[in-house]
């Protein structure tokens, strides 16, 4: 017969005696004492700039802020807001995110959002376009500025899909430039000449000189009695037909009086001895014919009329000569300086070739790249910096002669180089302590610049020195394990 089993609940229940409470209460204490310990420390960490808080490993860092933005945001001495407009639940969080690192940058910076089904009105008392959703209005107490949204972002068509896609982000560039025209005591106008068949500035140009705040105006000296009064520069681009003589003595005039200008010319077989009379009145000559670069480390691609010259120390190049920035010009001429020009003109050489350069004449009928008996070699200016100081006036001139140089897939070799060369000489002539010139961060491939030495170079270690390598090795093993 089964005997009945009988629990007592005082079996079942865990045995409570002052070391187990004590031994429980100080589990339970030091587990609530870490838990608080993490959340503070996470709450702490919340507060914190996203600067300490995030690593940016995009290759564009497309999450980061420039130096140049730090320069010009930290030198801040008013107060700036920007307005994000945006319908809440709609916010771009990439300029959410840009705006908050200028926050972070200056305590003159303040970021608002404003929802315009909120705020039906906002906008009209800034502009009367418009805006999309993200756009952005900086405003300062002296003016304001609109950055429309399609203006951060670059787009452009996709041939094999029919379709536009986004290729860049321009969101920094568009930001500091914006902060920069609103906080700017002087905005300098550029007067680009007309009327003699000049090459068109590329979109990339156009945009790098509206972002350093510097107005564009036409002007056509064959109607106008001189070159304006309110000119901070005079912009001659690559004419094609030259000057009359009346046209070049209103430049000449101007120059003479402290005047600015940044002349660029290309190689061309029409002659032009009034473009010729305003250069040479500075002491500079356009030599004939095209230079060739006899040293592989100047030119790439194989070709030795695309040149990669030496970017000299000057103030007009900035601080391009001890970076590892590259200019690219394809077609260029040489720059000879005068036996004899005026002593109170200072000649500085910008861009030059290697010692190896030589100039062919006769490009019409050039049966070899190679240096012929006959060529002039040596080393070559192809842009130079003018400066005269007179009667407490101050004349600047930039001179280049290529005007390819700033063609959008060129610049694009050099990764904005060409194109950082333009604003830095821009900032220098119109006495600006700082140009905004932050290119578009790209959302594609970014080209690298290598020489054509360089490429030979690789290339022989690629396809002769490494696999000779590997053979050997191969060689050495497969021996010493036949003698064993």
């Amino acid at each position: 017969m089964k005997k009945a089993i009988r629990f007592k609940v005082g079996n079942i229940l865990p045995k409570w005696s002052s070391k187990n409470i004590k031994n429980g209460s100080y589990s339970l204490g030091l587990s609530v004492v870490v838990v608080a310990i993490v959340v503070v420390i996470n709450m702490i960490i919340s507060d914190l700039p996203s600067k300490y808080t995030e690593v940016d490993l995009s290759d564009t860092q497309l999450y980061s802020i420039g130096e140049q933005t730090e320069e010009i945001v930290g030198a801040l001495e008013e107060d700036v807001t920007l307005y994000l407009v945006v319908e809440s639940g709609y916010e771009d969080d990439m300029i959410v995110k840009l705006l908050e690192k200028y926050e972070e940058l200056s305590s003159h910076i303040t970021v608002e959002t404003k929802d315009p089904v909120v705020n039906p009105g906002f906008t009209a008392q800034y502009t009367d376009d418009s805006l999309s959703s993200n756009s952005i209005i900086a405003v300062s107490e002296k003016r304001s500025k609109v950055i429309q949204y399609s203006d951060m972002y670059e787009t452009a068509i996709n041939y094999y899909s029919y379709s536009y896609e986004t290729t860049g982000f321009d969101g920094e560039g568009q930001i500091t430039s914006a902060i920069d025209y609103v906080t700017s005591e002087n905005l300098p106008i550029m007067y680009v000449l007309q009327g003699h068949d000049e090459s068109s500035m590329t979109e990339d140009m156009k945009s790098l000189i509206e972002k350093g705040n510097i107005e564009m105006q036409d002007l056509n000296l064959v109607t106008a009695e001189s070159v304006p009064e309110d000119a901070d520069c005079l912009f001659i681009y690559a004419p094609q037909k030259d000057l009359s003589e009346e046209e070049a003595q209103k430049i000449i005039e101007y120059l003479e009086n402290g005047g600015k200008a940044f002349i660029i010319s290309g190689y061309t077989q029409t002659e032009m001895p009034n473009l010729a009379s305003v250069l040479a009145d500075y002491g500079l000559e356009t030599m004939d014919g095209v230079v060739f670069e006899g040293d592989p480390n100047y030119y790439i691609s194989g070709n030795p009329t695309y040149l990669v010259p030496e970017i000299m120390s000057a103030d007009a190049t900035g601080a391009m000569a001890n970076s590892n920035t590259y200019v690219l010009m394809p077609i260029a001429q040489g720059i000879r300086t005068l036996d004899s020009y005026r002593d109170t003109i200072t000649i500085t050489s910008l861009l030059k070739t290697s010692d190896s350069a030589y100039i062919k004449t006769d490009t019409e009928n050039l049966t070899t790249m190679e240096k012929e008996d006959g060529d002039e070699s040596g080393s070559f200016d192809l842009a130079v910096a003018v400066t005269e100081t007179f009667d407490d006036k101050e004349t600047k001139l930039i001179y280049m002669t290529s005007p390819n140089l700033f063609n959008e897939q060129i610049d694009a070799m050099v990764s904005g180089g060409n194109t950082q060369l333009l604003t830095n000489g821009l900032s220098w002539m119109c006495n600006m302590e700082s140009t905004v010139s932050i290119p578009s961060k790209s959302l594609s491939l970014d080209y690298l610049t290598v020489t054509a030495a360089s490429a030979r170079m690789w290339s022989m270690l690629t396809t002769v020195i490494l696999p000779v390598i590997c053979v050997a090795a191969g060689g050495v093993i497969w021996f010493k394990r036949r003698k064993q």
